[in-house]
Protein backbone atom coordinates (compact mmCIF):
# COMPACT_ATOMS: atom_id res chain seq x y z
CA UNK A 1 0.00 0.00 0.00
CA UNK A 2 2.69 2.50 1.05
CA UNK A 3 4.83 1.50 -1.94
CA UNK A 4 2.06 2.55 -4.35
CA UNK A 5 1.21 5.72 -2.40
CA UNK A 6 4.84 6.80 -2.77
CA UNK A 7 4.57 5.93 -6.45
CA UNK A 8 1.68 8.38 -6.81
CA UNK A 9 3.58 10.94 -4.73
CA UNK A 10 6.30 10.74 -7.38
CA UNK A 11 3.75 10.87 -10.19
CA UNK A 12 2.35 14.23 -9.06
CA UNK A 13 5.77 15.54 -7.99
CA UNK A 14 7.21 14.77 -11.42
CA UNK A 15 4.22 16.38 -13.06
CA UNK A 16 5.25 19.55 -11.21
CA UNK A 17 9.00 19.80 -11.53
CA UNK A 18 9.51 17.87 -14.77
CA UNK A 19 6.93 20.11 -16.38
CA UNK A 20 9.10 23.07 -15.39
CA UNK A 21 12.40 21.37 -16.27
CA UNK A 22 11.22 20.60 -19.78
CA UNK A 23 11.39 24.31 -20.68
CA UNK A 24 14.09 25.65 -18.34
CA UNK A 25 16.62 25.97 -21.19
CA UNK A 26 14.39 28.04 -23.53
CA UNK A 27 12.84 29.97 -20.60
CA UNK A 28 16.27 31.11 -19.41
CA UNK A 29 17.24 31.93 -22.99
CA UNK A 30 14.16 34.15 -23.21
CA UNK A 31 15.18 35.80 -19.90
CA UNK A 32 18.57 36.63 -21.47
CA UNK A 33 20.82 33.80 -20.27
CA UNK A 34 23.83 32.61 -22.29
CA UNK A 35 24.70 28.94 -22.93
CA UNK A 36 27.24 29.08 -20.09
CA UNK A 37 24.62 30.61 -17.78
CA UNK A 38 22.18 27.82 -18.68
CA UNK A 39 24.89 25.28 -17.92
CA UNK A 40 24.83 26.65 -14.34
CA UNK A 41 21.54 24.77 -13.96
CA UNK A 42 23.96 21.94 -13.21
CA UNK A 43 25.02 23.92 -10.11
CA UNK A 44 21.49 23.38 -8.85
CA UNK A 45 21.83 19.70 -9.70
CA UNK A 46 25.13 19.58 -7.80
CA UNK A 47 23.72 21.30 -4.69
CA UNK A 48 20.75 18.97 -4.87
CA UNK A 49 22.99 15.93 -4.99
CA UNK A 50 25.14 17.37 -2.19
CA UNK A 51 21.93 17.54 -0.15
CA UNK A 52 21.36 13.88 -0.98
CA UNK A 53 24.73 13.02 0.51
CA UNK A 54 23.93 15.04 3.62
CA UNK A 55 20.47 13.49 3.89
CA UNK A 56 21.81 9.94 3.48
CA UNK A 57 24.52 10.49 6.08
CA UNK A 58 22.09 12.06 8.56
CA UNK A 59 19.54 9.24 8.21
CA UNK A 60 22.28 6.61 8.40
CA UNK A 61 23.85 8.18 11.49
CA UNK A 62 20.74 9.04 13.52
CA UNK A 63 18.87 5.78 12.75
CA UNK A 64 15.49 7.48 13.24
CA UNK A 65 12.29 6.98 11.25
CA UNK A 66 11.12 10.42 12.41
CA UNK A 67 14.23 12.02 10.94
CA UNK A 68 13.80 10.04 7.71
CA UNK A 69 10.19 11.13 7.26
CA UNK A 70 11.00 14.70 8.32
CA UNK A 71 13.63 15.00 5.60
CA UNK A 72 11.30 13.35 3.08
CA UNK A 73 8.31 15.61 3.77
CA UNK A 74 10.40 18.77 4.16
CA UNK A 75 12.23 17.99 0.94
CA UNK A 76 9.00 17.57 -1.01
CA UNK A 77 7.65 20.87 0.34
CA UNK A 78 10.77 22.79 -0.77
CA UNK A 79 11.07 20.84 -4.02
CA UNK A 80 7.51 21.54 -5.17
CA UNK A 81 6.42 24.89 -3.74
CA UNK A 82 9.14 26.89 -5.55
CA UNK A 83 8.14 25.68 -9.03
CA UNK A 84 5.07 27.94 -9.47
CA UNK A 85 7.24 30.89 -8.38
CA UNK A 86 9.10 30.63 -11.71
CA UNK A 87 6.08 32.48 -13.10
CA UNK A 88 7.28 35.70 -11.42
CA UNK A 89 11.01 35.31 -12.14
CA UNK A 90 11.74 38.41 -14.20
CA UNK A 91 15.45 37.70 -14.65
CA UNK A 92 17.41 34.55 -15.43
CA UNK A 93 19.33 34.94 -12.15
CA UNK A 94 16.06 34.69 -10.18
CA UNK A 95 15.00 31.65 -12.18
CA UNK A 96 18.37 30.02 -11.48
CA UNK A 97 17.98 30.59 -7.71
CA UNK A 98 14.54 28.96 -7.79
CA UNK A 99 15.91 26.03 -9.76
CA UNK A 100 18.67 25.58 -7.17
CA UNK A 101 16.09 25.62 -4.35
CA UNK A 102 13.93 23.08 -6.19
CA UNK A 103 16.90 20.75 -6.68
CA UNK A 104 17.96 21.19 -3.03
CA UNK A 105 14.52 20.11 -1.84
CA UNK A 106 14.61 17.06 -4.07
CA UNK A 107 18.07 16.26 -2.75
CA UNK A 108 16.92 16.27 0.86
CA UNK A 109 14.08 13.83 0.31
CA UNK A 110 15.40 11.39 -2.29
CA UNK A 111 17.76 9.06 -0.30
CA UNK A 112 15.25 8.83 2.56
CA UNK A 113 12.39 8.03 0.17
CA UNK A 114 14.51 5.45 -1.69
CA UNK A 115 15.21 3.63 1.57
CA UNK A 116 11.43 3.24 2.08
CA UNK A 117 10.98 2.15 -1.55
CA UNK A 118 13.72 -0.46 -1.26
CA UNK A 119 12.22 -1.85 1.96
CA UNK A 120 8.62 -1.97 0.71
CA UNK A 121 9.59 -3.49 -2.67
CA UNK A 122 11.97 -6.15 -1.35
CA UNK A 123 9.53 -9.05 -1.77
CA UNK A 124 8.60 -8.32 -5.40
CA UNK A 125 12.25 -7.97 -6.50
CA UNK A 126 14.32 -4.82 -6.19
CA UNK A 127 14.62 -4.20 -9.93
CA UNK A 128 10.92 -4.77 -10.58
CA UNK A 129 9.99 -2.58 -7.61
CA UNK A 130 12.07 0.36 -8.76
CA UNK A 131 10.79 -0.27 -12.30
CA UNK A 132 7.14 0.01 -11.21
CA UNK A 133 7.96 3.15 -9.24
CA UNK A 134 9.73 4.64 -12.24
CA UNK A 135 6.71 3.87 -14.44
CA UNK A 136 4.41 5.82 -12.11
CA UNK A 137 7.07 8.50 -11.78
CA UNK A 138 7.30 8.93 -15.53
CA UNK A 139 3.56 9.07 -16.08
CA UNK A 140 3.79 12.34 -14.17
CA UNK A 141 6.92 13.31 -16.06
CA UNK A 142 5.01 12.87 -19.34
CA UNK A 143 1.90 14.69 -18.17
CA UNK A 144 3.85 17.68 -16.80
CA UNK A 145 5.56 18.70 -20.06
CA UNK A 146 2.31 18.12 -22.00
CA UNK A 147 0.46 20.43 -19.60
CA UNK A 148 3.23 23.01 -19.87
CA UNK A 149 3.25 22.75 -23.66
CA UNK A 150 -0.50 23.36 -23.83
CA UNK A 151 -0.46 26.37 -21.52
CA UNK A 152 2.62 27.92 -23.17
CA UNK A 153 0.87 27.77 -26.53
CA UNK A 154 -2.45 29.03 -25.12
CA UNK A 155 -1.41 31.52 -22.42
CA UNK A 156 2.40 31.74 -22.17
CA UNK A 157 5.08 30.67 -19.70
CA UNK A 158 3.61 32.47 -16.65
CA UNK A 159 0.32 30.56 -16.64
CA UNK A 160 2.12 27.30 -17.45
CA UNK A 161 4.21 27.59 -14.28
CA UNK A 162 1.26 28.72 -12.13
CA UNK A 163 -0.89 25.69 -13.04
CA UNK A 164 1.82 23.36 -11.68
CA UNK A 165 0.80 24.36 -8.13
CA UNK A 166 -2.11 21.88 -8.35
CA UNK A 167 -0.12 18.61 -8.63
CA UNK A 168 2.37 20.03 -6.09
CA UNK A 169 -0.33 20.24 -3.40
CA UNK A 170 -1.58 16.70 -4.18
CA UNK A 171 1.94 15.23 -3.93
CA UNK A 172 2.69 16.88 -0.58
CA UNK A 173 -0.65 15.64 0.84
CA UNK A 174 0.09 12.06 -0.25
CA UNK A 175 3.61 11.92 1.24
CA UNK A 176 2.25 13.10 4.60
CA UNK A 177 -0.33 10.27 4.39
CA UNK A 178 2.42 7.71 3.62
CA UNK A 179 4.39 8.78 6.72
CA UNK A 180 1.32 8.21 8.89
CA UNK A 181 0.67 4.74 7.42
CA UNK A 182 4.32 3.57 7.67
CA UNK A 183 5.84 5.44 10.63
CA UNK A 184 8.57 2.87 11.40
CA UNK A 185 11.17 2.08 8.71
CA UNK A 186 12.85 -1.15 9.82
CA UNK A 187 16.14 -0.81 7.94
CA UNK A 188 16.71 2.64 9.49
CA UNK A 189 15.89 1.64 13.05
CA UNK A 190 18.08 -1.48 12.82
CA UNK A 191 21.52 -1.10 14.43
CA UNK A 192 24.57 -1.00 12.17
CA UNK A 193 26.83 -4.04 12.03
CA UNK A 194 30.51 -3.55 12.70
CA UNK A 195 32.87 -3.79 9.73
CA UNK A 196 33.16 -2.38 6.22
CA UNK A 197 30.10 -0.42 5.09
CA UNK A 198 30.76 -0.25 1.35
CA UNK A 199 32.30 -2.97 -0.82
CA UNK A 200 35.00 -2.65 -3.50
CA UNK A 201 32.31 -3.67 -6.00
CA UNK A 202 30.27 -0.65 -4.92
CA UNK A 203 33.30 1.64 -5.33
CA UNK A 204 33.99 0.35 -8.87
CA UNK A 205 30.35 0.78 -9.79
CA UNK A 206 30.44 4.38 -8.53
CA UNK A 207 33.51 5.03 -10.69
CA UNK A 208 31.64 3.74 -13.75
CA UNK A 209 28.59 5.86 -12.94
CA UNK A 210 30.77 8.94 -12.47
CA UNK A 211 32.31 8.59 -15.95
CA UNK A 212 28.95 7.81 -17.53
CA UNK A 213 27.39 10.89 -15.90
CA UNK A 214 30.13 13.21 -17.15
CA UNK A 215 29.49 12.01 -20.69
CA UNK A 216 25.68 12.15 -20.41
CA UNK A 217 24.41 15.43 -21.92
CA UNK A 218 21.95 17.29 -19.67
CA UNK A 219 18.51 18.18 -21.05
CA UNK A 220 19.08 21.88 -20.31
CA UNK A 221 21.92 21.93 -22.87
CA UNK A 222 19.93 19.84 -25.36
CA UNK A 223 16.88 22.14 -25.12
CA UNK A 224 19.05 25.28 -25.19
CA UNK A 225 20.69 24.06 -28.41
CA UNK A 226 17.28 23.36 -29.97
CA UNK A 227 16.02 26.82 -28.98
CA UNK A 228 19.25 28.61 -29.97
CA UNK A 229 19.11 27.24 -33.50
CA UNK A 230 15.29 27.48 -33.64
CA UNK A 231 15.10 23.87 -34.75
CA UNK A 232 11.46 23.59 -33.59
CA UNK A 233 8.74 25.90 -32.20
CA UNK A 234 8.84 26.62 -28.45
CA UNK A 235 5.84 24.44 -27.65
CA UNK A 236 7.53 21.46 -29.33
CA UNK A 237 10.44 21.40 -26.84
CA UNK A 238 8.34 20.14 -23.89
CA UNK A 239 6.75 17.63 -26.30
CA UNK A 240 10.20 16.25 -27.06
CA UNK A 241 10.82 16.04 -23.32
CA UNK A 242 7.51 14.20 -22.95
CA UNK A 243 8.78 11.68 -25.53
CA UNK A 244 11.88 11.21 -23.36
CA UNK A 245 9.76 10.67 -20.25
CA UNK A 246 7.41 8.34 -22.12
CA UNK A 247 10.32 6.21 -23.29
CA UNK A 248 11.64 6.19 -19.72
CA UNK A 249 8.25 4.96 -18.48
CA UNK A 250 7.86 2.23 -21.12
CA UNK A 251 11.34 0.81 -20.58
CA UNK A 252 11.43 1.03 -16.76
CA UNK A 253 9.80 -2.30 -15.82
CA UNK A 254 11.59 -4.32 -18.54
CA UNK A 255 14.90 -2.85 -17.36
CA UNK A 256 14.05 -3.71 -13.76
CA UNK A 257 13.22 -7.29 -14.72
CA UNK A 258 16.47 -7.52 -16.70
CA UNK A 259 18.36 -6.33 -13.64
CA UNK A 260 16.69 -8.96 -11.42
CA UNK A 261 17.77 -11.62 -13.95
CA UNK A 262 21.21 -10.40 -15.10
CA UNK A 263 22.37 -7.99 -12.40
CA UNK A 264 25.01 -5.37 -13.24
CA UNK A 265 25.29 -6.65 -16.83
CA UNK A 266 22.01 -4.86 -17.61
CA UNK A 267 23.83 -1.56 -16.97
CA UNK A 268 26.22 -2.01 -19.91
CA UNK A 269 23.75 -0.54 -22.44
CA UNK A 270 23.88 2.89 -20.73
CA UNK A 271 27.30 4.12 -21.98
CA UNK A 272 26.53 3.25 -25.62
CA UNK A 273 23.22 5.12 -25.56
CA UNK A 274 24.65 8.17 -23.75
CA UNK A 275 27.49 8.35 -26.30
CA UNK A 276 24.99 8.41 -29.18
CA UNK A 277 23.02 11.43 -27.94
CA UNK A 278 25.35 14.34 -28.91
CA UNK A 279 26.13 12.68 -32.24
CA UNK A 280 22.45 12.47 -33.18
CA UNK A 281 21.69 15.94 -31.81
CA UNK A 282 24.29 17.48 -34.12
CA UNK A 283 22.35 16.14 -37.14
CA UNK A 284 19.41 18.44 -36.21
CA UNK A 285 16.60 16.79 -38.22
CA UNK A 286 13.19 15.95 -36.69
CA UNK A 287 13.82 12.16 -36.71
CA UNK A 288 17.18 12.75 -35.01
CA UNK A 289 15.60 14.97 -32.33
CA UNK A 290 12.99 12.30 -31.61
CA UNK A 291 15.77 9.70 -31.41
CA UNK A 292 17.73 11.97 -29.02
CA UNK A 293 14.68 12.34 -26.76
CA UNK A 294 14.05 8.58 -26.79
CA UNK A 295 17.66 7.64 -26.01
CA UNK A 296 17.83 10.28 -23.28
CA UNK A 297 14.74 8.73 -21.69
CA UNK A 298 16.25 5.23 -21.79
CA UNK A 299 19.47 6.40 -20.11
CA UNK A 300 17.45 8.15 -17.39
CA UNK A 301 15.50 4.92 -16.86
CA UNK A 302 18.80 3.06 -16.43
CA UNK A 303 19.69 5.51 -13.65
CA UNK A 304 16.30 5.30 -11.96
CA UNK A 305 15.81 1.51 -12.10
CA UNK A 306 18.96 -0.51 -12.73
CA UNK A 307 21.40 1.72 -10.85
CA UNK A 308 19.12 2.33 -7.85
CA UNK A 309 18.40 -1.40 -7.55
CA UNK A 310 22.13 -2.09 -7.84
CA UNK A 311 22.91 0.41 -5.07
CA UNK A 312 20.28 -1.16 -2.77
CA UNK A 313 21.59 -4.67 -3.48
CA UNK A 314 25.27 -3.77 -3.05
CA UNK A 315 25.05 -3.08 0.69
CA UNK A 316 23.31 -4.44 3.76
CA UNK A 317 19.77 -3.02 4.27
CA UNK A 318 20.87 -0.96 7.28
CA UNK A 319 23.53 0.76 5.13
CA UNK A 320 21.21 1.77 2.29
CA UNK A 321 20.83 5.37 3.49
CA UNK A 322 24.61 5.82 3.31
CA UNK A 323 24.81 4.08 -0.07
CA UNK A 324 22.00 6.13 -1.65
CA UNK A 325 23.49 9.34 -0.28
CA UNK A 326 26.95 8.56 -1.68
CA UNK A 327 25.60 7.37 -5.04
CA UNK A 328 23.48 10.48 -5.51
CA UNK A 329 26.35 12.78 -4.61
CA UNK A 330 28.72 11.09 -7.07
CA UNK A 331 26.09 11.18 -9.80
CA UNK A 332 25.34 14.85 -9.12
CA UNK A 333 28.90 16.16 -9.05
CA UNK A 334 29.77 14.16 -12.18
CA UNK A 335 26.71 15.34 -14.12
CA UNK A 336 27.42 18.92 -13.06
CA UNK A 337 31.02 18.65 -14.27
CA UNK A 338 29.91 17.23 -17.61
CA UNK A 339 27.20 19.86 -18.04
CA UNK A 340 29.52 22.78 -17.28
CA UNK A 341 32.09 21.29 -19.63
CA UNK A 342 29.41 21.11 -22.33
CA UNK A 343 28.46 24.75 -21.68
CA UNK A 344 32.07 25.86 -22.07
CA UNK A 345 32.57 23.77 -25.21
CA UNK A 346 29.26 24.81 -26.74
CA UNK A 347 29.13 26.06 -30.31
CA UNK A 348 26.16 26.02 -32.66
CA UNK A 349 27.74 23.02 -34.40
CA UNK A 350 28.19 20.95 -31.18
CA UNK A 351 31.46 19.77 -32.75
CA UNK A 352 33.62 19.76 -29.55
CA UNK A 353 30.84 18.19 -27.49
CA UNK A 354 30.19 15.35 -29.93
CA UNK A 355 33.90 14.47 -29.88
CA UNK A 356 34.65 14.57 -26.16
CA UNK A 357 31.51 13.48 -24.27
CA UNK A 358 30.91 10.16 -26.09
CA UNK A 359 34.51 9.10 -25.37
CA UNK A 360 34.09 9.79 -21.64
CA UNK A 361 30.80 7.89 -21.55
CA UNK A 362 32.36 4.85 -23.24
CA UNK A 363 35.36 4.81 -20.87
CA UNK A 364 32.86 3.93 -18.10
CA UNK A 365 32.66 0.46 -19.66
CA UNK A 366 36.12 -0.37 -18.25
CA UNK A 367 35.22 -0.41 -14.52
CA UNK A 368 31.85 -1.94 -15.42
CA UNK A 369 33.63 -4.79 -17.20
CA UNK A 370 35.69 -5.49 -14.06
CA UNK A 371 32.51 -5.65 -11.96
CA UNK A 372 30.80 -7.99 -14.45
CA UNK A 373 33.86 -10.31 -14.67
CA UNK A 374 34.16 -10.44 -10.88
CA UNK A 375 30.44 -11.25 -10.54
CA UNK A 376 30.75 -14.07 -13.08
CA UNK A 377 33.83 -15.47 -11.31
CA UNK A 378 32.04 -15.28 -7.97
CA UNK A 379 29.03 -17.21 -9.29
CA UNK A 380 31.36 -19.81 -10.86
CA UNK A 381 33.06 -20.39 -7.49
CA UNK A 382 29.73 -20.74 -5.73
Amino acid sequence: MVFFIIGFVSLFADMTYEGARSVIGPYMEILGASALAVSLVALGEFIGYLMRLVSGLVVGKLRSSKVLWGLTIGGYIINLTVVPLLAIAGKWQAALILIILERSGKGLRTPARDVVLAETSDEMGMGKGFGIHELLDQIGAIAGPLIVSFFIEAHGYKTAFEILAVPAVISISLIISASMLYPHVKSVEKKLKKGKILSFRFVLTMLAISLLSIGFLHWSIISYYIEDLRLVSDYMIPLLYAIAMGTDAIIAIPLGILYDKYGVRSLVVGPFLAASIPLLLALRGYPCLIAVASLWGIVMSVYETVIKALVADSVEPENRAYAFGIYNFIFGISWMAGNIMAGILYTKSLFPIKLIMPIIALISLLPLAIVVINDINQRTKN
